[in-house]
């Protein structure tokens, strides 16, 4: 069964957050692995474009995350805490996340984008090039970096999948080099 099907028949042929019936498609919540229904929302073309263009965010179509946000689905509860975060100032959202409860690791799938995070206080990720890096991006090394704790080189021109984002320090990523997760100083790669 496609994972399309499989999805329709999970949300009722519905959008899992507005409960819109047309234009539906799925959409894969970032940063996890591709390809499990688990990390994917049965969602309509409005919300999917609010979600991936923050300046048409349209306030009073989210008022539906007051249902969606009790949904069993792990993916679900972690789109309505990202487009909860992101409309805080608007007052009433602020509410819904006060009474919202994510598991820790379900918390740190929603904050893994950095939504919710005011833009003064938000750590930009750039590789040697000034370009953004995002959580779940790939990279490529620009330079033989020997890794600390063990003899392993990581080479020049080796391609890093997937990295994940060192909330704490805007120099600093994670991604697997040879099967071993390392972390990255952000001026020695190249966003591909």
């Amino acid at each position: 069964m496609s994972s399309e099907r499989e999805l329709s028949k999970r949300s009722g042929g519905s959008c899992e957050l507005c409960t819109a019936i047309e234009n539906l498609q799925v959409y894969e919540v970032t940063p996890k692995a591709p390809g499990s229904i688990k990390e994917a929302i049965h969602a309509c073309n409005t919300c999917i474009d609010q979600i991936d263009n923050p300046e048409k965010t349209d306030a009073n179509h989210w008022r539906c995350l007051n249902d969606s946000m009790w949904s069993e689905q792990v993916a679900v509860k972690v789109i309505a805490w990202r487009m909860l975060s992101r409309l805080r100032k608007e007052g009433w959202p602020q509410d819904l996340l006060d009474m919202m409860y994510l598991e820790e690791e379900e918390l740190q799938w929603a904050q893994a984008t950095g939504e919710g995070e005011d833009p003064e206080d938000k750590i930009i990720h750039r590789d040697s090039n000034g370009v953004i890096i995002n959580a779940g991006d790939s990279v490529v090394l620009i330079k033989d970096l020997p890794v600390k704790g063990s003899s392993m080189v990581a080479k020049r021109g080796t391609a890093v999948r997937r990295v994940s984002l060192d909330h704490e320090s805007a120099e600093h990523i994670e991604g697997k080099v040879d099967g071993i997760q390392i972390v990255i100083i952000t001026k020695y790669v190249k966003k591909i």
